[in-house]
């Protein structure tokens, strides 16, 4: 029985990965030319921040059509009128829609250059991320460059210091250095963040799956790097991420049990 139920569950997994492939591509053609308007606007923060207006918009209708609504908590962490680079954890390719357009205010992604060659779709990831290939150094430096260039700019950066999509089965790799060379250079605060659920609604180790869940973003409180050096604060990050993970999944564990208590107690009695 249990295996039927799990061949049921993949088949409507890969109905449902095609229902949303679907979605993203007609919806990402209804967004697509007002966002490329925004290339229009001379004030490049300005143009950022109702670029990402729109993406949120886009997001959440497709969220919406495939099942995966968000919940987004923390946003009295992010202050206003101040510009932060925001480090997230990296499980899925579903990270990047539910992380860009729900970070308050404009902002930029460290994004594979490789990306940017997908027709049509190109022109719209060049514009909100900052293009790396990682595979060359003067690439490298140069996108180090762009990342101190856009918080001048007064516009988020996001990194994901994991660098790839983490299939350790642990709740964070090891941090590359990048994210928090910026934070001591540029000296701008950290707001660590954290991604729940998208593995459960697209696992790694399954091709074309998708199915309904619900997912969560969670800003956590800016981290200074003042009087820290760039290793103190990349540990900082990595134990504060990876301690709020175990606070949360043990939260969710002790509602399961409750709920199963209290639905034991009503069977009890009645």
């Amino acid at each position: 029985m249990k295996q039927l139920l799990e061949f049921f569950k993949n088949v409507f997994a890969r109905i449902w990965a095609l229902w949303g492939l679907v979605t993203f591509v007609v919806t990402f053609f209804i967004f697509f030319i007002p966002s490329m308007c925004t290339h229009l606007i001379a004030d490049v923060n300005k143009s950022q921040n109702v670029f990402i207006y729109i993406a949120k918009i886009w997001m959440n209708v497709w969220l919406f059509l495939v099942g995966c609504r968000v919940k987004v908590r923390g946003k009295e962490n992010v202050e206003k009128n101040k510009t932060y680079i925001f480090t997230c954890n990296h499980n899925t390719l579903l990270d990047v829609p539910i992380t860009c357009p729900y970070i308050p205010g404009g902002n930029k992604t460290i994004a594979k250059k490789s990306f940017v060659k997908i027709p049509i779709f190109g022109w719209y990831y060049a514009k909100g991320g900052i293009l790396i290939d990682r595979k060359s150094d003067a690439s490298r430096r140069m996108g180090f460059e762009q990342m101190k260039k856009t918080l001048q700019q007064k516009i988020h950066v996001c990194i994901y210091p994991e660098g790839t999509r983490n299939r350790t089965g642990k709740p964070l790799k090891s941090f590359y250095d990048g994210a928090f060379k910026l934070a001591e250079l540029a000296q701008t605060p950290i707001v660590p963040t954290m991604l729940y659920n998208t593995l459960k609604a697209m696992p790694n180790n399954k091709f074309f799956y998708l199915l309904p869940h619900s997912l969560e973003i969670h800003f956590l409180p800016a981290i200074s790097p003042q009087n820290l050096t760039m290793k103190e604060l990349k540990d900082k990050v990595f134990d504060i991420m990876y301690k709020e993970f175990e606070l949360n999944n043990k939260k969710k564990t002790v509602s399961i049990f409750y709920l199963l208590k209290q639905l034991t107690s009503i069977f009890i009695i009645t």
